[in-house]
């Protein structure tokens, strides 16, 4: 079968100057970007950006020695961040220091707005780029299980600020009559539950309620169980490694952080989620903003959280879910729509999209 050429090729489009120099400007402004992260997450891993908000401004020698580091590679370091706006530089003086936003955004460990966490996973995946590559060419994925052990850790740290002060002021309230629920006393199920960190943080709220954390990934169950330990919660938080089409219990509540659309078969797990819930209950769905098109997706106004979502998504997600039985990879840029068509499917009669923030879209869905 032939394949029709298009009509104008691009190497037949006179260039025009002023559009290569945008475009070789702005692809320059991602270079600096990507080796900038590298810069950032090393100065994350050697301390260097807390010791500034500690101590600082502080002189290089001053720096290396309270970091215990070579002074002439901190030097080169710090000039080079200082370059990118990550740190401040005082010519009198030769010191360099951190303003109250940059404390925040590179050493506030929990902070809504701290993104050491995204910087620790565009550093995992750079490490996953022969399996990711080799997807590329088969179309059989990459298992969660199998991307380096930094994707598990970052992604926890990435999202746990964001559940922390979202989860209970912002996506639960707008779930029609589940705070009530929760501080009557509930069994809830988090479905996809990662480290643990969204049940956890259910619990520390309703310490009426009864918790269930389910993940496929096993490294992950296992950290989930030693932070409910730490936290003491344990008698109220329970984590299983098993899948979201396998889990067995009944609950008032059903919860999805950001884990839907990396499963191969979400229609399934929807659909077993159905199953389990306790007559009255409802799923709580939580995923990353998306408007329907991707055109709108690329506008000016969505483009700088879309377009990492889109990354994550072409890196982590849909390899993830091409690895599963089924391989219906929604990505993580699903939209209200794609999401409530599965939900339908699935079996659920009474669906709506509950609240819409800058990050995520939270649904709800009912019987």
């Amino acid at each position: 079968m032939s394949v029709s050429s298009p009509s104008t090729k691009s190497s037949d489009v006179p260039v025009n100057p002023e559009a290569l120099q945008a475009l070789h400007a702005k692809v320059l402004g991602d270079c600096n970007a990507g080796i900038g992260s590298l810069l950032a997450f090393l100065g994350d891993k050697l301390g260097l950006f807390r010791l500034l908000a500690a101590a600082g401004p502080l002189t290089t020698t001053e720096v290396a020695e309270g970091a215990g580091l070579n002074e002439r590679l901190v030097r080169e370091w710090l000039s080079a961040v200082a370059a990118a706006g990550y740190v401040t530089y005082q010519p009198d003086g030769e010191r360099f220091g951190v303003t109250p936003e940059q404390a925040i955004v590179f050493a506030t460990e929990g902070h809504p707005a701290f993104l050491q966490g995204p910087i620790d996973l565009i550093y995992s995946l750079y490490h996953d780029e022969p399996k990711l590559s080799d997807a590329f060419r088969h179309g059989r994925g990459v298992p969660w299980g199998e991307h380096n052990a930094c994707l598990f850790c970052a992604t926890e740290r990435f999202f746990g600020p964001l559940y922390r002060s979202s989860i209970l002021g912002e996506w639960l309230p707008a779930i029609d009559g589940v705070i009530e629920t929760l501080q009557g006393g509930a069994d809830v199920a988090d479905v996809g539950c990662g480290l643990g960190t969204s049940a956890l943080i259910m619990a520390g709220a309703f310490p009426a309620s009864r918790f269930a954390g389910f993940d496929s990934h096993t490294g992950s169950i296992h950290s989930a169980r030693q932070a409910a330990a730490e936290a003491g919660l344990t008698d109220r938080v329970r984590f299983e490694p098993i899948s979201a089409q396998e889990y067995a219990g009944k609950f008032d509540l059903i919860c999805f952080f950001d884990a839907l659309h990396d499963m191969g078969d979400p229609v399934g797990a929807a659909a077993h989620a159905k199953e389990r819930l306790k007559p009255g209950g409802v799923v709580m769905l939580v995923e990353p903003y998306a408007e329907d098109r991707l055109e709108d997706n690329l506008s000016s106004e969505r483009a700088p959280v879309s377009r990492f979502f889109y990354a994550a998504s072409a890196l982590a997600c849909v390899p993830g879910a091409q690895a599963q039985a089924v391989g219906r990879a929604l990505g993580a840029q699903a939209g209200p729509r794609r999401l409530t068509m599965v939900l339908q499917e699935a079996g659920f009669g009474r669906v709506r999209v509950a609240a819409r923030t800058a990050m995520n879209l939270v649904l709800e869905a009912r019987l």
